[in-house]
């Protein structure tokens, strides 16, 4: 299963083409030809889906039944043993102005070794009654896990999401999470104040306040050895929760395909995770994203030579350039094996897979339809 992370787009006003149909992608054509292709919405038409959610849905998970906060993912991948009392955050550094207006929601994506720095300094805060992790992620990223008792995650965001707004105050959902929510203003506080200096970075934000679920593992739903392959914590997070194992990269996709190939006989399930196509989609980098896409092409044949006997090509949701951001839209997606019935597609792209043979379907209906061409799921009844 190969996620281009933000895969979907959106037309470009001047070419009429989206960033997948700009980019010249020979290898994924000829797997489109050969394969069966079609549309899968990540959680409901209409609904636009964070990444956690986006990436349950991929690998069979109801997300509307498995709720997981990003906190939860951000601190499992990077490997932080979280015990289920803990309270977890997704944190951003940020750019406020003199008037505490959001002017940078990622502080110029500073580089992860002033991430570490600042982190440093946010560790020094105290507060009464429970005892505070700060944990630097990747470049703007952090995670924040606070541990005492009596602590609950239902605690609204921190982070409007937008620029030009003051920081919202973390309130809770729930009576019970009251104090929670407390203490994380506290911390907020505390660390505005040690910030203040440090532009661009001179003020935090937080998301997915969240505690460690209970998720059955994809080896007990599907009977297999799922591995993940990703570049990114919160990826290497998710998939640590539903029992893939872990093989961390800080390379290319080239460098991903290298470690799918070197552990290829160990495990019958690999999940290769590309994270740049998201990220410029978000920062509105059209062609940037064209370029992700075309690298992602060009090292297909790594993937080809192993012969898979299954081949899953799509995204965890749309993050079109021209929004800035995750959307709402349906995701491109491929499906290759040698027992699928190939449509008429012609090329992978969003205006090819509106007309395939897949259809519009369910993300959740994904992993089933991976496992039938497979040759993995037996007769349903008599």
């Amino acid at each position: 299963m190969l996620v281009i992370d933000g895969l979907g787009g959106l037309p470009d006003a001047k070419t009429g083409k989206t960033e997948l149909e700009t980019a010249h992608t020979p290898y994924l054509d000829q797997l489109a030809k050969k394969g069966i292709c079609g549309l899968t919405d990540p959680v409901s038409p209409g609904v636009t889906p964070g990444s956690g959610p986006g990436h349950l849905a991929l690998f069979g998970y109801d997300p509307l039944r498995f709720t997981i906060g990003r906190g939860v993912l951000e601190a499992l991948g990077i490997g932080f043993e979280l015990t289920k009392n803990d309270v977890a955050a997704r944190g951003n550094f940020c750019t406020v102005d003199s008037k505490r207006l959001i002017t940078d929601r990622r502080a110029g994506r500073i580089t992860t070794d002033k991430c570490i720095e600042l982190c440093t300094l946010l560790a020094q805060i105290k507060l009464q009654g429970v005892k505070t992790f700060v944990l630097p992620v990747k470049e703007h990223r952090f995670s924040l896990v606070i541990r005492g008792k009596d602590l609950h995650d239902e605690i609204s965001d921190t982070d409007p999401q937008k620029t030009g707004v003051i920081p919202y105050q973390a309130k809770h959902t729930k009576a019970t999470a009251r104090h929670t929510a407390d203490i994380i203003n506290n911390f907020i506080k505390q660390a505005s104040e040690i910030l203040a200096g440090h532009h661009p970075a001179n003020m935090i934000m937080f998301r997915g306040f969240s505690k460690l679920p209970d998720i059955p593992s994809m080896s007990e739903i599907y009977k297999l050895t799922p591995a993940a392959i990703a570049v990114y914590p919160m990826y290497k997070g998710l998939a640590k929760l539903v029992g893939m194992e872990v093989f961390s990269t800080d390379g290319s996709i080239q460098e991903e395909l290298k470690i799918l190939a070197d552990c290829y006989d160990k495990h019958d399930f690999f999940y290769v995770h590309v994270k740049q196509a998201d990220s410029a989609g978000e920062d509105g980098d059209f062609k940037r994203k064209v370029k992700v896409i075309e690298q992602v092409d060009s090292a297909l044949p790594q993937l080809l030579n192993l012969k898979p006997e299954v081949i899953i090509v799509t995204g965890d949701h749309s993050t079109p350039a021209l929004l800035k951001g995750h959307s709402w839209h349906p995701v491109p997606l491929l499906l290759y094996s040698q027992w699928c019935r190939p449509d008429t597609t012609q090329e992978f792209s969003e205006s090819a897979c509106i007309s395939g043979g897949l259809g519009r379907i369910q993300a959740t209906d994904i992993m089933p339809l991976a496992m039938a061409n497979a040759l993995k799921l037996i007769k349903f009844g008599a």
